[in-house]
């Protein structure tokens, strides 16, 4: 089975990457509301004059963001293999270094001809911008270093999650499969291999990384698969019905999605009536999307716990499909009085949150 490749990770560092629009505009605001905080703050000065140091203090912090933005942006993806103190420090020595040059660039054109403040006024300045420069810095990279921890274990239980919601294959479907397959080891040999064979891939698709996705069509083809280990054991009573149109590889699917609707399927419809019945799965391309219907007939005097169990497998399936694609997958149930459909719409092109 051929699963999709990953794209390449970027560093595992907790540095956000600042060449995106979105970040530099999020630090470039920050840096902006912080500025009118250092203008608005002194007291005793008048509107004018507050105005006119507002303009000088955003301007002269707009272009130690955007700069100190670029080099961090420059020298983040070889920061890889760096520990977080060495991200830190690395960090620390870019900031304040543009914060320094800054410092005395504005000094020299600005202050010293304009003002003529002294060495004095100079080495205050300096020092002040440093000393700001420094508790904003670290304050920030904190920020992002508790940021990306949490993100971090979000994301470990997410994956925990999708991992123990793609493991879940009914014991009873496991223990009816080695009796079926001891039953055949001796009067069809070459079947119960066929139907080891077809149990290892499912077990396969069961231990894959819950994260990937594989298309469409091969996951219909671990539904086949698994249908045909069922029908070595219920024979007749299990008739199917596949109207399976061509699908485009665009359309991707967590492995493992489809598979317990099936076993649903057959659990509450075939097994629960002695007659047996015919189970529809069927694929529907739309234009942004492709449709999937699977179809079973229906217990009028199902149980509750046939009810329950439904629920688990849908509620199993609903979940894994959104924390992949989030609102673009959709999911609908119809009962009816003789039988029961579940229709899932997977989006074309479709990729992971």
């Amino acid at each position: 089975m051929k699963f999709r490749k990953k794209p390449a990770q970027e560093p595992d560092i907790y540095l956000p990457n600042l060449c995106g629009i979105r970040t530099v505009f999020a630090v470039v605001l920050i840096a902006q509301l912080f500025a009118f905080v250092l203008a608005l703050g002194p007291m005793g000065v008048s509107a004018e004059d507050r105005w006119s140091q507002l303009g000088l203090m955003s301007l002269f912090i707009l272009w130690i963001t955007l700069f100190s933005c670029s080099l961090l942006c420059i020298v983040r993806p070889y920061l890889g293999n760096f520990s977080n103190r060495g991200v830190t420090f690395v960090s620390l020595a870019i900031l304040l270094g543009v914060t320094a040059l800054f410092s005395e660039v504005t000094f020299r054109f600005y202050f010293e001809p304009v003002w003529h403040y002294g060495p004095d006024w100079h080495r205050e300045f300096m020092l002040r911008n440093l000393g700001i420069a420094t508790i904003v810095s670290a304050l920030l990279l904190r920020y992002f270093y508790v940021q990306q921890q949490w993100t971090k274990n979000m994301k470990a239980e997410s994956d925990a999650r999708l991992q123990a919601l793609q493991a879940r294959i009914r014991p009873h479907f496991l223990f009816n499969s080695m009796n079926t397959i001891a039953s055949l080891t001796r009067s069809d040999p070459r079947q119960a291999e066929t139907a080891v064979e077809n149990l290892a891939d499912l077990f396969r698709a069961s231990l894959s990384d819950a994260r990937d996705l594989i298309p469409l069509s091969e996951e219909l083809d671990l539904c086949r698969r698994y249908l045909d280990i069922e029908t070595l054991r219920l024979g007749e009573r299990l008739k199917l019905n596949w109207e399976t149109e061509q699908l485009p590889e665009s359309v991707l699917i967590p492995p493992l999605s489809l598979q317990p609707l099936v076993e649903n399927a057959i659990y509450h419809g075939i097994e629960t009536r002695e007659e047996g019945g015919t189970i529809t799965i069927r694929t529907t391309p739309k234009s942004q999307a492709v449709e999937i219907e699977i179809i079973n007939p229906r217990q009028k005097s199902a149980t509750s716990s046939h009810s329950s169990g439904h629920q688990l497998a849908l509620n199993n399936v609903r979940e894994r499909l959104a924390a992949h694609f989030g609102p673009a997958q959709h999911m609908t149930v119809d009962e009816h009085d003789d039988h029961y459909s579940v229709t899932i719409k997977i989006p074309l092109n479709s990729e992971t949150r």
